[in-house]
């Protein structure tokens, strides 16, 4: 047995401003620090045997993942950062808010962009060109991503860097995103492509699973 404890980051200033975020590089709110540090505070009460932590590429999740590190006394672990795990890519509407659009669009249109699985929302004109994905080759880069697309370029990392973990019987922490934790849940619960648009996955608040030795979940606790 292992366990698994998924963590979105604490609120980032995009939250606060109810704007389309995706992978533009926020940073937390005074709050979501402190968000953190719960989060933190909230693990050190029970005995998790962690023995790596994995993060996106993007501050507000990797600030999120120090501080909890910090608060666990687990500052010396090995801390993975992949652009695998950032959060889905919201287009044309990164930087809009959210209320704005739904006057624009009508709450049906912006629901469907937010919560459905397979749903694109509108696409950039061209790529960032960010420093961070240059290796991958800029024709690379998404120019917008519905929630599948995020599982499948997530599926990935994974397979190879913390499912093995699991199996090996080592605990792991992964501090991402809504739509990333999100998706990772659909995967490990065999949730359907219509329910998914039911899940909600709050800042800094612990969901930790228990696996057996196939990846099957033996117990699931929202702390």
């Amino acid at each position: 047995m292992a366990q698994l404890v998924l963590l979105r980051h604490g609120q980032s200033q995009a939250n606060q401003d109810n704007v389309y975020t995706g992978w533009s590089d926020v940073p937390l709110t005074t709050h979501g620090a402190t968000e953190a540090r719960q989060a933190g505070k909230c693990l050190a009460g029970y005995h998790f045997n962690f023995t790596a932590v994995h993060t996106s590429v993007l501050q507000r999740a990797i600030i999120t993942a120090n501080i909890v590190m910090a608060e666990l006394d687990i500052s010396d672990l090995p801390l993975y950062k992949t652009w695998r795990l950032n959060e889905r890519h919201y287009g044309a509407l990164r930087g809009q808010n959210k209320a704005v659009t739904r006057k624009l669009f009508g709450p049906k249109q912006v629901a469907l962009w937010r919560r459905s699985y397979r749903t694109v929302p509108p696409k950039l004109a061209h790529p960032d060109h960010d420093r961070r994905y240059t290796r991958l080759g800029y024709e690379f880069e998404p120019l917008a991503e519905s929630l599948e697309m995020a599982l499948a370029r997530l599926v990935p990392y994974w397979v190879d860097h913390v499912g093995p973990q699991l199996i090996d019987g080592h605990d792991q922490l992964i501090v991402a995103h809504g739509s990333t934790i999100r998706a990772l849940i659909k995967y490990l619960e065999g949730i359907s492509d219509q329910d998914i648009d039911k899940v909600e996955v709050a800042n800094g608040q612990p969901i930790v699973y228990t696996l057996d030795r196939r990846l099957q979940i033996k117990d699931k606790l929202v702390l």
